[in-house]
């Protein structure tokens, strides 16, 4: 489990097939083989250290539902250690199990130094999301500043855009997307309850 809040921009060394190897400092200082990394996003498990630098195998699964497939020598990533029972949650409950790729639309600078982006969500996760609500793009803890169709915005500022990759995003870049984990909960018991003919109303279960 993650919040959100990247610790710092990992460096690629190498991808050679399904392994790739990341230079981060700060994660590999006291990582174990075994342990997971946030990379970009995506929960990752070490599977080898030399140094500074941490070793991932991807699995075909990860190809296929985010953009690591993209990665390559030199590609800056975003590097988050899991959280603790007695870690600040700064952002929120993140999994790093990715639920699509979404694609940045627009980035618009704003006058005190930040960013508005915009990413067109895949169509099917739109229904967790909420105008105000958390959501994770490649590892990064945002709120959703406004949706319009199947495009969301979200506000920028300028330490984000200094200490993570969402400072070099450009329009037609992919972004991994994670939404609100407490969201698709709340969705599931709904369809659940409609599903056993239950229906909720006014705080209260009535038998429909």
């Amino acid at each position: 489990m993650f919040t959100g809040i990247v610790e710092e921009l990992g460096h690629v060394v190498s991808r050679e097939g399904s392994r790739i190897v990341v230079r981060c400092p700060i994660a590999a200082s006291d990582a174990g083989i075994g342990d997971s990394l946030s990379i970009d996003g995506v929960c990752l498990t070490v599977v080898g250290l030399d140094g500074d630098e941490a070793s991932f195998d991807i699995s075909p699964e990860t190809f296929d539902r985010t953009s690591l497939g993209g990665l390559a020598a030199d590609d800056r990533v975003n590097v988050e250690r899991p959280a603790t029972l007695v870690s600040r949650l700064g952002g929120h409950l993140v999994q790093g199990h990715v639920d699509g790729v979404a694609l940045a639309t627009a980035v618009q600078p704003d006058t005190e130094g930040g960013a508005r982006l915009s990413a067109c969500l895949p169509g099917d996760l739109l229904r967790y999301v909420v105008e105000k609500g958390s959501i994770a793009l490649d590892g990064v803890s945002l709120t959703v500043a406004a949706i319009d169709g199947e495009q969301i915005d979200v506000a920028l500022i300028p330490h984000t855009l200094e200490v993570t990759t969402l400072g070099a995003i450009r329009p037609g870049d992919p972004l991994n997307v994670e939404v609100d984990v407490v969201a698709k909960y709340v969705a599931r018991n709904i369809e659940s309850l409609i599903g056993d003919g239950v229906a909720v109303e006014s705080g209260k279960e009535r038998t429909a």
